[in-house]
């Protein structure tokens, strides 16, 4: 009689591993109908833009008689809108985007290389140089990010006047230096702080001192995190109306393209051939540079979360 034994040992059922939240979300994101969603939401976003388009190239008659739709059922074009708000031919408008477009420029770039540079020197000291009451100074930079800049204004606006550079560039560039500096010396504190101790020490013991660190290998390393920062500030002060009315006025000598369309809404409300065409004209210079260091600004913001 033979009888069977048990075997000795066995083998476990397998379990399944649970998904991880990160991985539902990936997966839950990059689902079709996630991928729908977005689709419907982008096309909904763009469409009042868009339209706009549509609008600012069809006749003034059309565009007062019919919706930017019917532009596919009859379409008539034409650029005269354009030639009339930047001032080419008969038809010009009397006030012409031209002198502004080239004020938003002259105010922009050292709206934007102002803050940058005085924020990096800013950054590396509260980073790496040590002075008595360095966090407490540090603290107290980061706390003006909660002022708001409408209650800086008119005390501005008089010092301004007493000092005696009221309309003129001037007060444009260092309004917005001011306004811009304790966000850009936080990010780039941040991003200081990160980068590796050793790097440093390294360099401090081939006899660099603050100057040659700085430049040779923190001011390298902080491209993406500046240009990122620069695309914000650019933006920001190309768009400004709040802070171009206070301190520029209306006139065409400083004042933004922003002022411009603002003014020919407000005198010819009915004239939305040429507003279209103007929006259409103080848009294309963000654009361009948003295009053109869009790689930068990605890596600027993906850089803080790929250090080890």
């Amino acid at each position: 009689m033979t009888t069977t034994s048990e075997p000795l040992t066995t083998t476990p059922p397998v379990v399944p591993t649970p998904a991880s939240p990160a991985r539902r979300a990936r997966k839950a994101l990059t689902s079709p109908l996630a991928s729908l969603i977005a689709i419907v939401i982008a096309v909904l976003w763009t469409l009042p833009t868009f339209g706009l388009a549509i609008s600012s190239f069809r006749p003034e008659r059309q565009i007062k008689t019919t919706g930017w739709w019917t532009a596919f059922t009859d379409p008539q074009f034409t650029l005269d809108n354009y030639r009339s708000v930047l001032g080419i031919g008969e038809n010009a408008a009397s006030s012409s985007l031209s002198d502004y477009f080239v004020n938003s420029i002259v105010i922009t770039i050292p709206s934007v290389l102002i803050p940058i540079s005085l924020a990096t020197l800013a950054a590396y000291a509260f980073a790496w140089m040590k002075f008595p009451g360095r966090n407490v100074l540090f603290v107290a930079v980061f706390a003006l990010q909660i002022v708001p800049i409408q209650v800086t204004l008119i005390p501005l606006l008089r010092l301004y006047v007493d000092v005696g550079v009221a309309g003129t560039f001037w007060p444009l560039w260092l309004s917005h230096s001011i306004f811009a500096l304790p966000l850009a010396i936080f990010l780039l504190h941040n991003f200081m702080r990160e980068v590796p101790a050793g790097l440093l020490e390294a360099a401090r013991v081939d006899g660099a001192g603050h100057v040659a660190i700085f430049f040779r290998v923190l001011l390298p390393l902080l491209t993406p995190a500046l240009a990122a920062f620069g695309i914000f500030q650019f933006l920001w002060v190309w768009n400004d109306l709040l802070v171009a009315l206070t301190f520029a006025g209306g006139g065409t000598d400083v004042a933004p393209i922003t002022a411009a369309l603002a003014n020919l809404s407000g005198t010819r409300g009915t004239a939305w051939h040429l507003l279209s065409a103007g929006a259409f004209v103080s848009i294309i210079v963000p654009v361009l540079i948003f295009v053109a260091m869009q790689r930068y600004f990605v890596r600027g913001l993906l850089a803080g979360s790929v250090k080890g």
